[in-house]
């Protein structure tokens, strides 16, 4: 028995639906060829592109790996020789992760990628890298050495005067384990996907001294496009 009022076949109708809605939105604003484009411009094949991907690359391994060695455990990575192996992949997949991201950070840099409506895309490069300095911290003060020790202790004074040592207790180990390995690590993941989506969306900032097509004005776009269809 059919409750309410079917659409005919072939009907064209809006979306009324949140869902329907949200979908609509995201074509729009990012359709498949923009999210998986077949052709890219000449000059994004340069390696400062590279290097953002393989930051990319080494936040995933050392997300994975990060995974293994809390399920583990202190003991578990510090004894045997598996976590061993883990704890070394996790540690140096974090310094291959800022060195990338410190190379692609400063690239885009020079190449004033802000340029053609891109701040936001560059401001979500930057607090990506901030975001990435309170994972790194949090997880260097939980490794349970007299170095990270030493770190939590020297840091705990620079909290305290800042004014947030009463809320972020550096030597709270329970708690640095739970901002390194939930919110911050969360966070970083949505800021670095909304990076990628924003570069998408907006498309990659040519060199200086190339034309951005992006800023063409829309009289002059559709000249030159009524020129190459005739």
């Amino acid at each position: 028995m059919s409750h309410g009022t079917e659409a005919p076949p072939g009907a064209d109708f809006e979306p009324t639906t949140w869902t329907g809605s949200a979908r609509k939105k995201w074509m729009s604003t990012l359709p498949p060829e923009k999210m998986l484009p077949e052709s890219q411009p000449s000059y994004v094949a340069s390696w400062i592109y590279v290097f953002g991907m393989l930051t990319i690359v080494a936040m995933i391994i050392a997300i994975v790996s990060g995974v293994v060695i809390t399920l583990g455990g202190v003991q578990w990575f510090h004894e045997s020789s598996i976590g061993k192996f883990m704890n070394s992949l996790h540690y140096w997949s974090v310094q291959l992760f800022f060195l990338f991201m410190v190379v692609h950070l400063w690239g885009k840099y020079w190449m004033a990628a802000w340029r053609g409506k891109r701040a936001l895309t560059w401001a979500t490069g930057v607090l990506a890298f901030l975001t990435a300095v309170g994972v790194g911290f949090t997880g260097y003060v939980i490794t349970t050495n007299f170095n990270a020790q030493w770190i939590a202790f020297e840091a705990k004074d620079v909290m305290n005067a800042i004014g947030v040592g009463s809320v972020f207790s550096v030597t709270n180990l329970g708690q640095m384990v739970t901002f390194h390995v939930a919110p911050l690590p969360i966070a970083l993941v949505l800021i670095v996907a909304a990076h990628v989506l924003l570069v998408r969306k907006h498309g990659v900032v040519p060199p200086i001294d190339a034309i951005d097509h992006d800023a063409v004005a829309p009289a002059a776009a559709e000249t030159e496009t009524s020129e190459v269809v005739s």
